[in-house]
């Protein structure tokens, strides 16, 4: 057991002090009036009296488990120092429109992209994390942070239509990399969501893996969906929403050689369970050493001091207008 402000017992002594005056002048003040004293020399004090001329030490008792409450007592459970190093991590997520494709029902692609990102943030609580997102220009959605509630929140504001269409993957990649550049992580990581080809030469890919090499960044590439007719919903103007079979076309080839340049890897997911699957792969693969410090826990104990001297006050007041009380 400890105590939070320790400092406050020094007031227990003005406490004793009174406690000690009230005594001494209930023992000093004449109580009978009479002509003859003498007569009552072989007298002994009643119980009823006694007990009246100890009372104050039941405020007094009240009054020091008051000051204890006030210092603040309790039980500190044990503390821990966790040690490590944590990943600075950066999400590249495609949002082009062709990230509306369903072959990933009941959601489509980008739906069920950010409800496993959502996942792969809550179980890294000790990495910076951040998002770019990406379609025909790039742009950072949320910086390197420690703050994921912040960063989940970002993550949900995220839909297809925030930036025009198009995919950027060169420049998407170079946006996340350039979060990193820097970072002083012992590991820093790019993981690139895309569902089609480069098809915006503002920066070739490749440039943009030269970059991330030079940096020490290591880039994971992740193709969401298949490749073929997939299913993709149309507003039409007469029969409302429907859906259609579109073309879907991977680069794999260009998403392998950005993660072989940079010592990273390339998955393809074809569903929502496997791509769950591809971040549980690439959480294991990326671990590095970090360093916290879990907080302490207390359990207050002011009501143990609290709850008596409230029960010795009125006990005191009880027996002064009850069973002790003094009469004129």
């Amino acid at each position: 057991m400890e105590l939070a402000r320790p400092w406050l017992l020094s007031l227990i002594v003005p406490v004793v002090l009174v406690v000690w005056h009230r005594l001494r002048s209930r023992g000093m003040a004449p109580v009978v009036r009479h002509a003859d004293l003498s007569l009552l020399a072989g007298t002994r004090p009643s119980l009823r009296v006694r007990v009246h001329r100890l009372l104050p030490l039941l405020s007094g008792l009240a009054m020091i488990l008051l000051v204890l409450g006030a210092s603040g007592p309790r039980i500190a459970h044990h503390s821990e120092t966790v040690k490590g190093r944590g990943i600075d991590i950066v999400l590249a997520l495609d949002i082009s429109g062709s990230m509306r494709s369903l072959d990933f029902q009941p959601k489509d692609r980008l739906e069920s992209a950010k409800d496993v990102i959502r996942g792969f943030i809550a179980g890294r609580p000790h990495d910076r994390i951040g998002l770019v997102l990406f379609a025909a220009k790039a742009f950072t959605q949320c910086p390197l942070t420690l703050d994921h509630p912040v960063l989940t929140g970002f993550l949900d504001e995220v839909q297809v239509g925030l930036i025009d269409d198009g995919t950027a993957i060169g420049l998407g990649l170079a946006t996340a990399v350039s979060r990193l550049k820097h970072s002083d992580s012992p590991s820093k990581t790019v993981i690139l969501l895309t569902d089609g080809a480069n098809n915006i030469p503002t920066l070739e890919p490749e440039t943009a893996a030269d970059l991330a090499k030079s940096l020490g960044v290591r880039v994971y590439t992740v193709a969401i969906g298949k490749e073929g007719l997939v299913p993709y919903p149309v507003d039409d103007p007469f029969f409302g929403r429907r859906t259609r079979q579109v073309e879907s076309h991977l680069d794999l080839d260009l998403l392998r050689r950005i993660a072989a340049k940079t010592d990273g890897r390339m998955f393809q997911a074809t569903s929502a369970d496997m791509l769950k699957q591809i971040f549980g792969t690439i959480d294991k693969l990326e671990t590095a050493r970090y360093e916290t410090v879990v907080s302490t826990w207390y359990r207050e104990l002011v009501g143990w001091c609290l709850i008596p001297a409230v029960l010795m006050v009125l006990l005191e007041v009880l027996l002064q207008v009850t069973w002790v009380r003094r009469l004129p």
